[in-house]
């Protein structure tokens, strides 16, 4: 049997871009059962050693050993490291020991058996054996009669380094996507198919870890296999597998697994043999070389798992042709079996170019060029731009253009269309333009992220470079006394604002407590802001300061007197509350409440006061007001929160002697949010008030002596508590005449002045106002009336511009121009609205309106103009009330009465009328409609009825009741009508309507009437009075509870008109039917039934 014998280790060519591997070597292991056989010699090794032409070897090779860089060579090109004296000597001592044992082997009667792992294999034509990566197993001897029979001499066959093959026409393609491969450049890839792995693992077995690299033409694509080579690009490249790495399972086997790959070439695919058709196809096509043979690893190997490259030759196996073996022997046979796809595929080469070419040369330059400045910009384009100078000098790199370009395109991020294209260009000079094209769209990426990485950096660094700066300077002021920061500077400024103010002691003591504390918190911190405004707040409530009071009883009179007309029982109130306050020195402890229809000056009325008194003027109005928080502040705690409106008046007058005038306290509202009304019960209680506590400031301050002024139309809505709180002062509407001085006094002169009529001869008689007031404003109030006025002047001032016309009124000339332009501007942006529309996002907002002053114009002296009671109706159109009552003549069962409303007092009729003849067959009914409520309701009933027993006691025999269909009727049925004053009215109109008598008209009535007759208070006295003088009334029949209300009643109002008091409704009867027959009054009102069908009967019989 032949001996075992180990090779040594043979120096390996080095790579040019190989960095895992320069320490690395791999041990030769010799074939356990085919024999070898080495016909070397010393001088052979030494030859081979010192003459080998330079390898292709890729620097990821699976040669056993790896060479030293050497230095001074380009890129790809390390050559074999010639052996040392002592690698020599070891070599020939072996050799010599190998030969004796091939002696022996070839004796006569040496039967040892062939290696089970491969057989003979011819040497490639250039004396290079075949290769293997990562894990290979390759033959590089012959067998024993091989050398015979190709003529080659044992000393002219020498040790070869296993090299990538350079023709290899048929490899598992394997497609790549987002970016292809570069030859010598790694990339790691995914491979998730279990047969593809599968298959990789074999291959990487059997020593043929090469395979073909392709990008998939769709970005979005991912498989593992190609189905139609119309998926891929036909340019790729030819890569090794260097190392997998198992994905799941322990042998990587059926499981996904992760490859490296290390491009060597680039090639083309011709034809793509599908998955499944791969046992039909041919392996190879007619002309093209065999690939060379690679045995199988030997059994042992196998089982070992170890990477074996066997130098191998066969002693026993007989001798085989060439021609035998390629056809016997496919390399990617074993592939079939795996459902993979395999391709044919041809070497590319590059297109000869010129090194010397100017273009190229400042193409490189260019692309270097650019490089440094991507360098500069991209840390990580920085590394790998060092990884690859680290194997090329700067001669090289100029030498080797096409290489530069490949890596120029390798590290660049671009399209895969473009990248694609730099692989597919075979010339040079072409590659490399496509190649600087991406490499500058990289820089323009670098730079644009660069620069907002800069802007980013220098807004940070600036922001922190002012802030210490500004620390700094604080500091230094600090230390220098200059100045303070600025939460020092805000606690002394609260600590001046304090020592102005005579806050009480237990407020002087939240201030410190609150004031300590902002001094302790950080600026930043969330309840700084609420402390100092808090603390703000609290130095603005103007403690101790007041403002000096003025108790001139002349110098009040003259105020009110130049504010309003009449109003004499108000205004002597008022003259006694100043009066009292003279004596007293202060006005405190009164609240005031006004009460009265809208228009009559409630609430100028209250600034007049103010002004009298030298007190300053706030008003707040509290209609449908539902939040107590409007009243009494919110809490601290609440974002935003606020004192209530009494804290923010004191805020804004700035005393502690305001006016505070709460307007419409009759509509104040009632929410979830608390009672309104009840919250005011603390601040208008002169008991209480003294220590008002707001929410928001949580300490007692003092309000007593605000004078509190409160206006309502109507005290039903205000709740009882409130009500007796306040002093009601009410007043009542104007008369006519009062309405006629108001508007000559007040109302007209301010009319013609907004109107620009101030000094123009413009003329309202006073049979005009009077005319305005009794057909167009019979209201109580005034502010109607004040509206007619104004718009008479507006279209005197209306009428004088159209008869003078623009020559003696012109516009002023710096006006008429800028109209004149703005109106051509509006007309070229209506004919070119394109244009306007780019002009106005950009010139519209940077425009200023350039607004000349205007000054009143003067009307000429020749204008007269005069409105009088004839051509009123031009101004303000045809009157509105034709007379002055409703009705001037009454029929039977009309009457007059008086109601109170919020708008004052007006006259009110009731309707009865009898709805069929009477007829003992007649059944009573009585109907009532005109918008009553409940209350006006219950009051028809008793006047029915005391009516009936008024009829049935004084006139027994008029059965006019006990027969009678009645409609009683309360004309205008939209307004709603309510209260029990009208009884007596319809008590009235029900007997006139049984007596058939009319009732005076110019009587009016009001009083509220029992079931016995008796005539009970009502309220609103003087403004029914009002109402029936302005309905030209010369009676009033009232109450006598009433007798009081009606002396009050000033001399202007009862001018004209008397008053009749009534306690029983006899009282009444005797004043509205004082000649009634009563004889007459007493007969029978139905007609005989019997005789009415005799005579019927009669009729019929005729």
């Amino acid at each position: 049997m032949l001996s075992r014998q180990c090779l040594p280790r043979i120096p390996a060519a080095r790579g040019s871009t190989s960095s895992s591997s320069r320490s690395r070597t791999l041990s030769i292991l010799c074939s356990p059962r085919a024999p070898t056989r080495l016909g070397q010699s010393a001088s052979r090794l030494q030859t081979f050693a010192r003459h080998s032409r330079p390898s292709a070897l890729s620097s990821f090779s699976t040669y056993p050993s790896l060479s030293k860089q050497q230095k001074g060579k380009g890129f790809f090109d390390g050559t074999v490291e010639p052996l040392s004296e002592e690698e020599i000597k070891a070599n020939l001592e072996k050799a010599e020991a190998e030969e004796k044992d091939v002696a022996e082997a070839k004796s006569p009667g040496s039967n040892a058996p062939a290696g089970s792992g491969g057989q003979g294999a011819p040497e490639s034509p250039d004396s290079k054996g075949s290769a293997a990566g990562g894990a290979s197993s390759g033959s590089t001897g012959d067998g024993p009669g091989d050398g015979g029979k190709r003529g080659r001499k044992p000393s002219d066959r020498a040790l070869s380094k296993p090299l990538v093959p350079e023709i290899y026409p048929q490899v598992m393609a394997i497609p790549i996507a987002k970016r292809p491969l570069f030859p010598g450049f790694y990339k790691a890839i995914t491979i998730k198919d279990p047969n593809v792995a599968a298959a990789i693992s074999e291959m990487i077995k059997r020593g043929q870890p090469y395979v073909g690299a392709f990008l998939f033409k769709d970005e979005n694509a991912d498989s593992d296999v190609i189905h139609s080579a119309d998926d891929v690009h036909d340019v790729g490249v030819f890569a090794q597998i260097t190392s997998a790495f198992p994905m799941n399972a322990a042998n990587g086997e059926g499981t996904s697994l992760t490859a490296i790959l290390y491009p060597h070439r680039r090639i083309r695919l011709s034809e793509l043999i599908p998955p499944g058709a791969a046992d039909t196809a041919k392996t190879s096509t007619e002309g093209e070389t065999a690939p060379e043979p690679i045995p199988k690893p030997s059994e042992e190997a196998a089982q070992k798992g170890d990477v074996v490259a066997s130098f191998e030759e066969s002693a026993v196996a007989p001798p085989k042709s060439a021609e035998t073996t390629q056809k016997q022997y496919d390399p990617t046979s074993f592939l079939r079996k795996y459902p993979v796809s395999l391709v044919n595929v041809e070497n590319l080469t590059e297109e000869p170019y010129d090194p010397k070419s100017q273009v190229i040369r400042a193409v490189t330059n260019e692309i270097v060029n650019v490089f440094k400045e991507v360098a500069s910009l991209n840390n990580l384009f920085r590394d790998q731009i060092s990884t690859f100078s680290m194997s090329q000098s700067t001669g090289n790199v100029m030498s080797e253009p096409a290489k530069l370009a490949d890596f120029a395109a390798a590290v660049s991020a671009g399209e895969p269309a473009e990248l694609q294209e730099v692989l597919s260009s075979l010339n040079v000079e072409e590659r490399m333009h496509r190649a600087l094209l991406v490499l500058k769209k990289e820089l323009a990426n670098a730079q644009l992220q660069s620069k907002i990485t800069k802007d980013v950096e220098s807004k940070i660094t600036k922001r922190q470079r002012e802030y210490w700066l500004m620390e700094q300077m604080k500091g230094i002021r600090r230390e220098l006394g200059i100045e303070s920061d600025g939460k020092d500077k805000l606690v002394e400024r609260f600590k001046e604002k304090a020592d102005k103010l005579a806050m009480p002691e237990a407020v002087r003591k939240v201030f410190d407590e609150e004031l300590n504390k902002l001094a302790h918190l950080e600026p930043a911190a969330s309840e700084f802001n609420v402390t100092r405004n808090y603390l703000d707040w609290l130095t603005q409530i103007p403690w101790g300061l007041r403002s000096a009071e003025n108790f001139g009883i002349q110098n009040a009179m003259k105020v009110l007197d130049e504010d309003h007309y009449g109003l004499k029982d108000v205004k002597d109130r008022i003259l006694e509350f100043i009066a009292v306050g003279k004596l007293r020195g202060t006005v405190e402890g009164k609240i005031l409440c006004f009460v009265g229809p809208p228009g009559v000056g409630k609430t100028s009325i209250g600034k007049s006061i103010a002004r009298a008194l030298n007190r300053e003027y706030y008003r707040f109005s509290v209609g449908g007001l539902t939040d107590v928080a409007e009243i009494k502040g919110h809490r601290r705690t609440y974002v935003g929160a606020l004192p209530g409106r009494v804290i923010q008046a004191l805020k804004k007058c700035k005393t502690e002697n305001p006016l505070i005038l709460i307007d419409e306290i009759d509509k104040i509202g009632k929410g979830y949010q608390g009672d309104p009304s009840s919250a005011l019960l603390e601040l208008l209680d002169p008991e209480q008030n003294s220590s008002f506590l707001d929410h928001y400031m949580d300490v007692p301050v003092d309000l007593s002596k605000v004078l509190f002024v409160c206006t309502a139309n109507m005290t039903d809505t205000i709740p009882r508590p409130l009500l007796d709180r306040m002093e009601v002062i009410r007043l009542s509407g104007y008369v006519a005449d009062e309405k006629m001085a108001i508007a000559e006094k007040y109302l007209a002169p301010q009319a013609q002045d907004l109107a620009g009529l101030k000094d123009a001869d413009v003329k309202l008689t006073d049979e005009a106002i009077e005319e305005l007031i009794k057909s167009y404003c019979r209201e109580s109030g005034v502010r109607n009336l004040k509206k007619q006025i104004e718009k008479v002047y507006r279209k005197s001032a209306l009428k004088i511009v159209q008869d003078l016309g623009e020559e003696v009124l012109p516009e002023p000339k710096a006006v008429a121009d800028e109209a004149m332009a703005t109106s051509e501007e509006a007309d070229k942006e209506k004919s070119e609205p394109s244009a306007s529309e780019a002009t106005t996002a950009t010139e519209g907002t940077a425009k200023e309106p350039t607004e000349t002053p205007r000054v009143a114009l003067k009307i000429p002296d020749t204008v007269h103009v005069v409105i009088d009671k004839e051509n009123l109706k031009d101004y303000v159109g045809p009157p509105i009330f034709t007379s002055d009552r409703l009705y001037d003549i009454t029929p039977p069962g009309v009457t007059m009465g008086l109601a109170w409303t919020q708008m004052g007092g007006a006259a009110m009729y009731v309707e009865s009328i009898l709805q069929s003849a009477l007829r003992s067959s007649s059944r009573p009914s009585l109907e009532i409609t005109g918008n009553l409520k409940t209350v006006m309701k219950e009051s028809s009933a008793i006047a029915y009825s005391f009516a009936k027993s008024l009829m049935a006691k004084e006139f027994p025999k008029n059965n006019f009741f006990d027969k009678a269909k009645i409609h009683v009727h309360v004309p205008e049925g939209a307004v709603q009508k309510d209260g029990p004053s009208a009884g007596v009215t319809m008590a009235t109109s029900l007997l006139s309507l049984a007596l058939d008598a009319p009732v005076d008209p110019t009587v009016a009535m009001t009083g509220e009437l029992t079931l016995t007759g008796k005539v009970l208070r009502i309220g609103g006295l003087r403004e029914k009075t009002v109402a029936a003088r302005r309905a030209g009334c010369k009676m009033i029949i009232f109450p006598e509870d009433n007798m009081s209300d009606w002396l009050e009643l000033p001399e202007n109002i009862k001018q004209g008109i008397e008053g009749r008091p009534a306690s029983w409704y006899s009282d009444v009867f005797e004043l509205i039917f004082p000649n009634v027959d009563r004889d007459q009054a007493n007969k029978s009102k139905v007609s005989d039934d019997k005789k009415a069908d005799h005579d019927d009967k009669s009729s019929d019989s005729d």
